[in-house]
């Protein structure tokens, strides 16, 4: 049994390798970075808030489409943040250090959100939270993009997060700080999710196994 490790220190210490391991070990990465990418704003100086941005896997494909976007970003882990900044040094990135869950977002601001491979690890109430204050950052029309892997029922949702909580138990967590467990949502939870923080319509893009993409709009 491996100890689990804090969010940002699981990520600070997997940097080096990050997007190769990403693109080779995650099913279908190759396919739906781009495909995600291609959904966002393809208009000059579009506003874009990306959540766990990390290295920006799908941002080098989105600047390809659109390299006037303006993108704020927000990660975690300083040395994703910092790889990110190499990979883009012409382009208008606004990238912040900290938790999505915690970062002022605004109201109003953006034309899209867009996550990746990120947000697998919270649960149902927690993702309500974050998408109120998601919605509200967001312009009249605008929309959110998520890609990411899910549970395929709501008995493996309950075990994932069992698990962990049985982990942190043996472990001796009391904390209540995040740490690297993927705990992901059915679909159904993630749209409802999605729906009572006060997006109007929720529709499923594409597939690929347990990976899925939504298009959340405002």
């Amino acid at each position: 049994m491996s100890n689990l490790e804090k969010m940002s220190a699981f990520f600070d210490a997997r940097v080096d390798g990050y997007d190769e391991h990403m693109l080779t070990y995650i099913e279908s990465a190759e396919e739906f970075y781009p495909y995600t990418a291609d959904f966002l704003p393809k208009g000059t100086g579009a506003k874009i808030l990306d959540l766990g941005c990390g290295t920006g896997l799908e941002l080098e494909h989105y600047f390809s489409l659109n390299p006037c976007a303006k993108v704020t970003g927000i990660d975690l882990t300083e040395s994703m943040l910092n790889a990110l900044r190499k990979k883009f040094p012409d382009k208008d990135l606004t990238l912040i250090l900290g938790s999505y869950f915690d970062v002022p977002l605004g109201e109003s601001v953006f034309d899209a959100a867009v996550s990746v491979e990120s947000l697998h690890h919270f649960t149902k109430e927690e993702k309500i939270s974050l998408y109120t204050k998601l919605h509200k950052s967001l312009k009249n029309g605008g929309y959110f993009i998520l890609t990411d892997y899910f549970a395929l029922s709501d008995e493996d949702e309950r075990t994932y997060r069992e698990d962990l909580i049985r982990l942190k138990k043996l472990q001796r967590i009391k904390d209540n700080e995040f740490y690297h467990y993927d705990t992901p949502l059915t679909v159904q939870h993630e749209k409802e999710a999605l729906l009572e923080a006060g997006f109007s319509f929720v529709e499923e893009l594409k597939h690929w196994g347990v990976t899925v993409t939504l298009k959340a709009s405002k």
